[in-house]
């Protein structure tokens, strides 16, 4: 399966990343790369435990355009 996540750094230069349709699915990493396999491992954890609790795996996420 395939997911979008979101990228971001924190002042201390750690890198966040985020799965928007998992909720609270994040991890984190000292390197972009490093945060990027954390959050494979992360998602995968994530889907296992929503999985075991009955709940949908996925939440819907959608794009908006806001025209500012």
């Amino acid at each position: 399966m395939k997911f979008n996540v979101t990228i971001d750094r924190d002042e201390d230069g750690i890198w966040i990343i985020e799965c928007p349709s998992i909720p609270g699915c994040i991890s984190q990493g000292a390197t972009k790369e490093e945060a990027l396999d954390n959050i494979q491992d992360a998602i995968s954890a994530c889907l296992q435990v929503r999985a075991e609790m009955g709940l949908p795996l996925t939440i819907e996420t959608k794009q908006v355009e806001v025209l500012v």
